[in-house]
């Protein structure tokens, strides 16, 4: 069985494009992943290929010789087309309604299957490889889901910039969650 050290990106300062790179204090934290996860067996790196996820475990990836592999699948949940006034009651709204879209955008439904293609490649490649996976605070906690039903809107919005989470696969316990480690504000 698999362990995944789920990681959310660190902080960057917003730009319309989802190009932006980490923030003076996300490259500060991305040091802090790198200490956190280092004395973990990690064997492979897997990132979204946006720059913000990507830069929070470069570091990681230096100090552990280990390169990062690019997922599309793991590239931020597109919320709408344009600006939205309530941040927060828009991604509720689509925990609410799973099949729901704000215009031009991506619903849970369908930033999950993206997740589960993820996982359920990764389930199909590896066995009892220790795997961090950089993503995004939404596709982390739907992939979550995924594994654990009980992660939810709440579990979404309690999420720091960076934040790292331990699913241990085990056959005789089940799934384990851990949270490792999450920037105190």
């Amino acid at each position: 069985m698999n362990t995944y050290y789920f990681v959310r990106h660190a902080h960057a300062d917003w730009t319309p494009g989802e190009e932006r790179p980490l923030s003076t204090k996300g490259q500060k934290d991305a040091q802090k992943v790198a200490e956190v996860l280092a004395s973990f067996p990690i064997t492979l790196i897997y990132s979204s290929p946006f720059r913000r996820a990507s830069q929070t475990v470069l570091p990681l990836s230096e100090r552990l010789n280990i390169p990062i592999e690019y997922d599309p699948n793991l590239r931020e949940r597109k919320l709408c087309e344009g600006e939205i006034d309530n941040f927060f009651d828009a991604v509720e709204a689509t925990w609410r309604d799973f099949g729901y879209s704000h215009p031009g955008g991506e619903s849970n439904a369908a930033a999950q299957i993206r997740g589960e293609h993820f996982i359920s490649n990764i389930q199909h490649q590896y066995q009892n490889e220790h795997i961090v996976i950089a993503t995004h605070g939404n596709l982390m906690a739907l992939t979550m889901q995924l594994l654990d039903p009980i992660i939810n809107f709440d579990f979404w919005k309690s999420l720091s910039m960076p934040d790292i989470y331990m699913l241990k696969e085990d056959s005789e316990q089940g799934l384990q969650i851990h949270r490792l480690w999450n920037r105190p504000d």
